[in-house]
């Protein structure tokens, strides 16, 4: 059996993620490719996780591959999460892990619609909805959630969701939204706001593609991603494909022999999976620093995270979700991370000295990161404690 050792899976990272400066791609929808997918679920992010790959990246090569050209598509998918797929991956997810998604939330909705004296008949109500919905959308316009909340009348209402202190009157308009884009019937289309705000304009899926691809079958679907996955993370193990992919070990153990993944043995006695073609020797990349957003595809692609980052360190720099702040990485291992002074400055706040070289090499990264915010400072519901901490210093 074919052994990978931690420093060869961080060399991997180096190369495969365009982290390093030599492997730094020349477009948004390469870096996508090479990440698989980009999360979407805060707008800033997707922004930030090209720029720390893509040599020259400015604003508005993103918004080009995310509004003109459409190579980028935003879709709910693996674990209920929003990403920006590339456009030619979306049937895969259409058809396995959205449409898990999908199932899950139609439960979900209509069971709150009638807990919560919307509807004696949740599923009922909920088909009018969505369909009420699609019917606004088919003349071919682009709408905020807010529009098509007061539009269409039967998304009126609220329902209480929770109990005492913690419990509200919530709209389940935002559910139905969500919902449609999950079955790719609707899209996230054009941002109506700073890249760094979610305002978008909902439109039909066809629409905003120019077609409806199919979707594959769940099968088929559940082994394109996985084929993906293992092409930009591998080796990783059963339980980092099954937490990342947000689906069942039966699905991804069946995928994993579709797509004729072979096991290779880690450090520390694990066990892990690559393609078939991907087992030759991968050499060291020279040390490269980088700092990435939250919720950074390369940060959230595993859940054993011990070969990139101590485990004593985890509590500050991830919440208990498993969802990870501002990283800032020296040669493949998480060393802290970053925040930004009042004036947008971006200041590196480390968990380890890692020495004077890594230090200056992750100060360069700051001024980088920091000229291309140009000012604008970016928040983040997903703040660490070490971030919180470091804001405080």
């Amino acid at each position: 059996m074919r052994h990978i050792g931690d420093d060869e899976r961080r060399a991997r990272i180096a190369r495969r993620h365009a982290l390093a400066p030599n492997a730094r791609v020349a477009d948004p929808l390469s870096a996508a490719r090479a990440l698989t997918v980009l999360h979407a679920t805060e707008p800033a992010t997707v922004y930030l996780s090209l720029f720390a790959r893509v040599a020259g990246l400015t604003v508005a090569d993103v918004d080009r591959a995310l509004y003109d050209d459409r190579s980028l598509v935003k879709q709910l998918a693996m674990r209920r999460t929003l990403f920006a797929f590339p456009r030619d991956l979306l049937p895969a997810a259409w058809g396995s892990a959205s449409a898990r998604v999908a199932e899950q939330e139609r439960r979900r909705t209509a069971k709150d619609a009638e807990r919560g004296g919307l509807a004696l008949d949740g599923e009922a109500w909920l088909k009018e909805a969505r369909e009420a919905v699609l019917d606004r959308l088919a003349d071919g316009s682009a709408l905020s959630a807010a529009t098509i909340r007061a539009e269409v009348p039967a998304l009126a209402g609220k329902v209480r969701i929770g109990s005492g202190k913690w419990s509200a009157e919530v709209s389940l308009a935002p559910r139905v939204l969500g919902l449609l884009g999950a079955e790719a019937l609707v899209v996230r289309g054009r941002n109506d706001g700073h890249w760094r705000v979610s305002r978008p304009a909902w439109t039909l899926m066809a629409g905003w593609l120019g077609e409806q691809p199919a979707a594959l079958e769940p099968h088929a679907g559940y082994a394109e991603l996985v084929r993906r996955w293992l092409r930009t993370f591998g080796p990783g193990t059963e339980t980092d494909i099954v937490w990342w992919l947000g689906a069942t070990r039966t699905a991804v153990r069946r995928a994993l022999v579709d797509v004729g993944a072979v096991e290779v043995s880690l450090d520390h006695g694990g066990t892990g999976w690559v393609l078939a073609d991907d087992l030759e020797p991968v050499d060291p990349e020279p040390p490269w620093a980088a700092l990435l957003p939250a919720l950074d595809p390369t940060t959230m692609g595993w859940k054993e995270r011990d070969f990139y980052l101590p485990p004593d360190h985890v509590p500050y720099l991830f919440d208990t979700n498993g969802n990870a702040g501002s990283t800032a990485w020296w040669n493949g291992r998480i060393v802290g991370c970053w925040v930004q002074a009042e004036d947008g400055a971006v200041r590196v706040a480390l968990r380890e000295d890692p020495g004077a070289r890594a230090r200056a090499a992750l100060d360069v990264e700051a001024e980088r990161l920091t000229a291309f915010l140009g000012g604008v400072r970016v928040n983040t519901v997903y703040a660490s404690q070490q971030m919180r901490a470091a804001l405080r210093s």
